[in-house]
């Protein structure tokens, strides 16, 4: 999972469910997101400011302390990590790579994901005997 630390903002994408199924689609999300109960604390409604107006919107939300995070690490470390990484939903590369296109797609860009996208990338080359 990749999170903002604290202080800031940031600019990213709102997705409005399909009335059909809400209540399952939310299950589904919640199941993919949170690993087990004791992180359920990490779901979360909040008010999100849009071109529309301000809007309710349910994060996913990792605090500054715990056992599984880790902040300010210098990118090259996260790389590192990121090109062996894998859960059950896929590997942290590609995680990554399709966060950062989306973004893109949006008309979204941040430099240290871009940065971090091409560490990863090169790293993998690395791993595999590839020229970076």
């Amino acid at each position: 999972m990749m999170a903002l630390d604290q202080g800031g903002q940031c600019n990213g994408v709102a997705f409005r469910l399909a009335e059909r199924d809400r209540v399952g689609q939310i299950r589904r999300m919640i199941r993919r997101e949170v690993g087990s109960l004791d992180d359920s604390s990490s779901v979360r409604w909040i008010t999100v400011a849009t071109r529309e107006g301000p809007l309710r919107a349910l994060v996913f939300w990792a605090g500054p302390k715990g056992e599984r995070v880790l902040r300010r690490l210098p990118l090259a470390t996260v790389a590192e990590t990121l090109a062996r990484a894998c859960g059950h939903m896929g590997s942290c590369a590609e995680y990554l790579y399709l966060t950062v296109k989306h973004l893109e797609e949006k008309g979204i860009r941040d430099r240290n994901l871009w940065r971090l996208q091409a560490l990863v990338a090169d790293e993998i080359k690395r791993i595999h005997g590839l020229a970076a």
